[in-house]
């Protein structure tokens, strides 16, 4: 099995060499992305999707890196790197360069594969999305996850239509039907409904399954053309619908080794009109079995134990599978070589008719079985069966028959019966069957051989001689050519070689081998003798055509005759280009269908067919440039009334002028090494190949010649254009110093004569400046002189303010001092009040307790305690009195340290001021001092009073007590 590892590449080749998928069980390679670092690792592949065409698959990783595989042109690249794996892939968009990825955060984006930029991002879902399905005209897509399933408008990218359902019911699958605009949902209840894409209105809903054969819904498929619905689950059962009559058509059951079914797809066939027979199977067991849903047989299957299949995508035109592996890899199957097998012819079969009783077909009318045989369906019928059996060849047989049998189980004459029945074979076998009719060796080595010498010197410009549009074309008619010449050198020197491949290098374009070994055979066996009279058309050959036409059409002849039109205008076109100018592709290779499968000498009545068959037109033609427009060009003929009549001259020609007689039968190429075809005249052929060796190395000594000319005159041209050039700028030098020496002249007087006008100017601007300068000086002057004035002024202005404002401060300073001084004479007058109040009051308490202490000894301890109670309230009124005295000197220092302060500010500005402070300042003092004195007065009026009053000095503390008090109070006054 070829593999191929990614790796780290962002493009390359898919494989290097040409996969042989007949060999390794139908595989064309395997694909595997490894990631090469500390630990190496393998990058699992996660979906697959095939675009519209069939021939390019988009895959994606579980890192988020999506590929772009090309299948026929054997290239891959990276497109994307979303990082983050993908859930869901879709390539089949209107917009072929663009796809649909879904991806773990919820989201959907659409890529575009050559800008790989990012086109649209579409979000809305809140679960994974699991599947995404693209309307048939890719304008429309509907993407499904478990809780819901949106419509998206490809063309705007933005969301139409949304479906919810309940989380008890959940969403299997919503999908397009092909071919329709109809939409179908699938939910997890087995309840199916077919919507309207348009109104989105309910069609229809597919009827409950016959009791007995209930099964769990998880897979579905439709064929191509939309009509018939497969369902599957947890069970080996199938369900076929026919959705045009809304019923259940027949239940599959497949072997018992199936236990549930993943995945179901069609294999497309271009044969069946889109009702599509073949279903693939991928069941539990990672085993993708291909089953005829008609015959219920098991054709082939994909995968085993060992390397099991997670899941797989078919492509449209049924020519690939693309599966992705349990471990990860990619594996890229050959529907043509898995279907190898299935498609031989069947051998003999004999039918035998037997009864069956009525109970044996009621149990079989609707259930089928999956068998590996080639059983017919069990049809419902009435009392009889079909069955089987499979003969064995018999041993003995003709000689003929084994000069008919072909590789591959063909028969020759069975398909030469089958030929004249259809017409043409089918076009998916035709390749099949014409590698089996001409027996192609294969011969890799030496085709590689041939190959590996290059191109062909007789096809270099080839390009320039036959000019197309595809490269790849070119290229492989240039590498059959060059083989073709290599092989032998004959074609190397005929110039009709390419018009007689190029039909099969069209058709042939992809293989080669198969290329090159079909136009080596046609020319070894039906091209025989056409190189016996080289470089001339072979005149033989032409003769025959000429023969059998005169016997059966000898007033063609003669009128072909009589207008100077020879076989070289009339059979020669239609033999060197194999009738590829006068036929469409598909009559084309319904002729060489015919021509393969019959004697080399039906080439030959085919040409005199087609001549015969258009004798009406040929007759009416009288001048040669028509006779030469008709053999080259397409004309209103019918194909198959030309093969016919071939078959009619095959038959009805006389043996003595029949090509048969001339030509060989057929000889296949043989195997290994190619056969030595030499049928020409070797000596024209070397003589031309010498002669053209010749005149290439002349023309080859004569372009060298001719360049090294060219050479030398282009060098004495250019040796002459630079003297005169030389010279041409030596008098443009002298005539420019000459202009410029006068130009310099010029200048110098220019310059002398502005230098006196600037002179001039100088002069006169330095008077103006010196008469600027004076007025300048003087209308500063003035402005000094303005500003000093208004200065004087603002000082003037400013000091007689402050006069004003410091005698109205003075006088507010005197009347405050005059008040505070009337304060005090009212406080000293109040305080004498209250101490002569105080002394008659204790006067009289003095006189009671002397006349109480008289008159009874026992009222002495009675009048200790009230002096001492009057003592404490006079303490307490002492202690008032010396706060309020207290807080008052606080409060009258405070207003005086503000005043000096305030008047130590003032008395820098002006002298008459601190004459007016020293006045306030006496004023002050002498209040002091009167203060000092009034204190001193009440303080000796005290003492008097409380000898007086208390002999035994119990209050004499008592006045000492409040004699401090009034100590501190006056020094916080005096402060």
């Amino acid at each position: 099995m070829q593999s191929s590892d990614l790796g780290n590449r962002e493009q390359g080749k898919i494989w290097h060499r040409k996969p042989a998928p007949a060999a390794q069980q139908g595989v064309i390679v395997n694909i595997i992305h490894s990631a090469t670092g500390y630990h190496s690792k393998t990058i699992r592949f996660l979906n697959v999707a095939f675009d519209s065409s069939g021939d390019s698959l988009l895959a994606g990783d579980h890192q988020g890196n999506i590929y772009v595989f090309d299948l026929t042109g054997n290239r891959f690249s990276l497109v994307q790197r979303t990082m983050q794996a993908c859930t869901a892939l879709a390539f089949n968009l209107r917009r072929k360069t663009e796809y649909l990825v879904a991806l773990a955060d919820y989201s959907i984006k659409c890529f575009d594969t050559d800008t790989k930029e990012l086109v649209s991002w579409m979000r809305g879902h809140d679960s994974s999305v699991s599947s995404i399905s693209v309307h048939g005209s890719g304008r429309y897509a509907i993407t499904t996850s478990t809780d819901t399933a949106q419509f998206w408008d490809l063309d705007t990218f933005q969301r139409k239509r949304k479906l919810n359902v309940r989380q008890s019911v959940g969403i299997q699958k919503v999908f397009f039907l092909p071919l329709s605009n109809t939409i179908l949902s699938c939910f997890k209840d087995n309840s199916i409904f077919a919507w309207e894409c348009d109104t989105l209105q309910c069609k229809y809903q597919l009827p409950t399954p016959i009791e007995g054969s209930m099964l769990h819904y998880k897979i579905f498929a439709t064929t191509r053309d939309g009509r018939v619905l497969v369902t599957g689950g947890k069970s080996n059962h199938l369900h076929l619908w026919c959705l045009e009559s809304k019923q259940l058509l027949r239940i599959i059951q497949m072997p018992t080794k199936v236990r549930a079914v993943r995945h179901l797809e069609f294999l497309p066939d271009s044969f069946d009109g889109g009702s599509n027979q073949v279903l693939g199977v991928l069941s539990q067991d990672n085993i993708m079995r291909f089953i005829n849903i008609q015959t219920c047989k098991h054709l082939f299957d994909i995968g085993n134990h060992e390397e099991g299949i997670s899941t797989a995508a078919i492509s449209p035109n049924g020519r690939y599978i693309a599966s992705v592996m349990q471990n990860g890899s990619l594996n890229i199957y050959s529907v043509q070589a898995l279907t190898q097998e299935v498609n031989k012819p069947p051998p003999p079969l004999v039918k035998v008719v037997e009864d069956l009783s009525k109970d044996k077909l009621r149990a079989s009318k609707l259930t089928m079985r999956v068998t590996s045989g080639r059983s017919e369906r069990p049809w419902k019928s009435r009392g009889s069966k079909t069955q089987t059996r499979v003969l064995k060849p018999q041993v003995n047989t003709s000689l003929e028959n084994k000069e008919n049998e072909l590789p591959d189980g063909l028969n020759k004459k069975r398909l030469q019966a089958l030929l004249k029945g259809f017409g043409e074979y089918p076009a998916k076998y035709r390749m099949f069957v014409w590698r089996a009719l001409l027996q192609l060796p294969e011969n890799h080595l030496a085709f590689s051989s041939l190959i590996d010498k290059g191109v062909h010197s007789a096809f270099v410009h080839l390009k320039d001689e036959y000019p197309m549009k595809s490269r790849k074309l070119l290229r492989v008619l240039q590498r059959t050519l060059s083989a073709l010449a290599h092989w032998s050198a004959i074609f190397g020197e005929t110039p009709y070689i390419p018009l007689l491949a190029f039909p099969f290098v069209k058709l042939f374009q992809n293989n080669q081998l198969i290329c090159f070994e079909v136009v080596a055979t046609v020319i070894v066996n039906w091209c025989q003798h056409w190189f016996e009279y080289f470089p001339n058309p072979p005149v033989n050959v032409l003769s025959m055509v000429e023969n059998i036409l005169a016997h059966h059409d000898k007033e063609l002849l003669q009128h072909l005759i009589n207008c100077n039109v020879t076989s070289q205008l009339y059979a020669w076109p239609l033999l060197e280009t194999l009738f590829s100018e006068i036929l469409t592709r598909e009559e084309w290779l319904k002729v060489f269908d015919n021509i393969f499968s019959n004697h080399p000498s039906y080439f030959l009545m085919m040409v005199a067919a087609y001549i015969v068959c258009s004798r009406a037109p040929l007759l009416h033609c009288n001048q040669t440039e028509d006779f030469e427009y008709f053999f080259h060009h397409r004309n209103n003929l019918d194909i198959n009334v030309v093969i016919k009549e071939a078959y009619h001259l095959m038959e009805a020609t006389p043996a003595d002028i029949h090509p048969q007689r001339m030509l060989d039968d057929f000889i296949p190429l043989t195997k290994g090494q190619y056969p030595v075809f030499n049928k020409y005249p070797r000596f024209i052929v070397d003589y031309q190949t010498q002669e053209r060796e010749r005149i290439r190395q002349d023309e080859v000594e004569y372009l060298r010649e001719r360049q090294l000319v060219h050479e030398i005159e282009a060098k004495a041209v250019q040796r002459k254009v630079e003297d005169e050039a030389w010279y041409r700028k030596q008098e443009l030098l002298h005539e420019a110093e000459e202009q410029r020496r006068k130009i310099l002249l010029q200048e110098e007087e220019k310059l002398a004569d502005q230098r006196q006008r600037l002179a001039a100017v100088k002069r006169e601007l330095k008077v103006k400046e010196l008469q600027l300068l004076d007025a300048a000086r003087r209308r500063f002057l003035k402005y000094q002189q303005d500003q000093r004035q208004m200065e004087l002024k603002r000082l003037d202005d400013e000091i007689a303010r402050k006069v004003s404002m410091r005698e109205r401060e003075t006088a507010a300073t005197v009347q405050d001092v005059e008040v505070r001084q009337m304060e005090l004479e009212s406080q000293r007058q109040l305080f004498e009040q209250q101490l002569v109040k105080d002394q008659e009051t204790v006067t009289q308490e003095v006189k009671g307790e002397i006349d109480a202490s008289r008159r009874r000894a026992d009222l002495e301890e009675h009048l200790v305690q009230r002096l001492i109670e009057v003592d404490r309230d006079e303490d307490r009124k002492a202690q008032v009195l010396a706060e309020e005295s207290l807080a008052k000197a606080d409060q009258k220092c405070i207003d005086t340290d503000w005043r000096i302060q305030a008047l130590y500010k003032q008395r820098c500005d002006d002298l008459d001021r601190e004459a007016h402070y020293e006045e306030i300042a006496k004023l002050l003092h002498d209040n002091r001092v009167k203060e000092a004195e009034l204190l001193k007065a009440m303080k000796e009026e005290e003492d008097k009073r409380l000898l007086q009053e208390d002999p035994g000095g119990h209050q004499q503390k008592l006045f000492s007590k409040v004699e401090n008090i009034n100590s501190v109070s006056y020094s916080t006054f005096l402060c």
